[in-house]
């Protein structure tokens, strides 16, 4: 513990605030022939907040709402680790659903990390923020800017991507919500043919994502949600690709372990906005719950911005 962070435990109440973003499922998840499972996620400028009151005096950690105890585990995890002796109240507030796959859980646990580094004076970097959450549960890649591929089960960075172009995503939710933590307890299997698959399709998503090729992100995108049909079928896949078609989408896009899919659309492509029209109007049918989310913007600010867009990095 630094002297720094000791009188700043030590002086009285302290305030820290952060954000940490969600994401629309994953663009591609599987396993690999190495026999780790990963993901690639797909951020989006949605997101989860955290504010924390450390009170030195105090003798427990308070959590609102109730029910996020993963939270309140891991405040006392960090306040221990660094010496900090107190407590205090964690306020949570998230724009991300639970259970639905867009990484609500990942989001709330990086963004209570980071609040608690700043009312301590001890920013966790995002290698000390996968140690943490490992000890938690299996996690999105979301402590870590831009897209990434990530092994969840292991709570490991496997590859920095970079940043997606401007992209929207107009979701639809099938209903109900899916325990990530029980679902990512069922023993996944995966051929040798399957795992090779994966590998390729990673490579050709690694390479998508460097030359802007929105394309050929939705072609892995839809590839990876077909396959992912054997492990969490989603009923409406197939009508999703058919709008998907009809409405000249990049492709659909699916939490793989969630109850969400959503269609991909290229921003700088003619006739986008008739296009998103289009596109709602057609997932209305199908479902009823609609919603639109923009892919989160690079570091040049090119993209959608949140009011929580600079959070992100405390």
């Amino acid at each position: 513990m630094t002297e720094t962070m000791f009188h700043r435990a030590e002086l009285g109440e302290a305030y820290g605030s952060a954000a940490a973003f969600g994401t629309f499922g994953e663009l591609l998840q599987g396993a690999l022939p190495d026999g780790d499972d990963f993901l690639v996620t797909m951020p989006i400028a949605r997101w989860s907040r955290a504010r924390l009151l450390f009170d030195p005096r105090a003798h427990a950690v308070h959590v609102r709402p109730a029910h996020k105890s993963k939270a309140r585990w891991l405040v006392e995890a960090m306040l221990r680790h660094h010496g900090a002796r107190g407590g205090g109240v964690l306020l949570l507030d998230s724009d991300l659903p639970e259970g639905k796959g867009l990484a609500s859980s990942s989001a709330d646990l990086v963004a209570t990390a980071r609040a608690v580094g700043q009312a301590i004076g001890a920013a966790p970097a995002p290698a000390e923020i996968e140690a943490l959450l490992r000890l938690i549960e299996p996690t999105d890649g979301v402590m870590y800017h831009g897209v990434v591929a990530f092994h969840h089960r292991q709570v490991r960075l496997r590859a920095e991507l970079g940043h997606l172009p401007p992209m929207t995503v107009v979701g639809v939710d099938e209903g109900g919500e899916i325990d990530t933590l029980s679902f990512n307890k069922v023993p996944k299997v995966f051929s040798t043919q399957h795992r090779r698959t994966y590998q390729r399709l990673l490579a050709a998503l690694t390479a998508a994502i460097r030359a802007e090729d929105v394309a050929a992100i939705g072609e892995v995108a839809t590839r990876s949600a077909v396959m992912n049909q054997r492990l969490c079928p989603k009923r409406t896949l197939d009508r999703m690709l058919d709008i998907c078609r009809q409405v000249g989408g990049l492709g659909v896009v699916a939490a793989h372990s969630g109850t969400a899919l959503g269609i991909l659309l290229a921003d700088r492509q003619p006739g986008h906005d008739e296009r998103l029209r289009r596109t709602r109007r057609m997932c209305a049918a199908l479902t009823g719950t609609v919603w639109v989310d923009h892919s989160l913007p690079g570091p040049d600010g090119t993209g959608y911005l949140s009011r929580d867009s600079a959070a992100i990095g405390r």
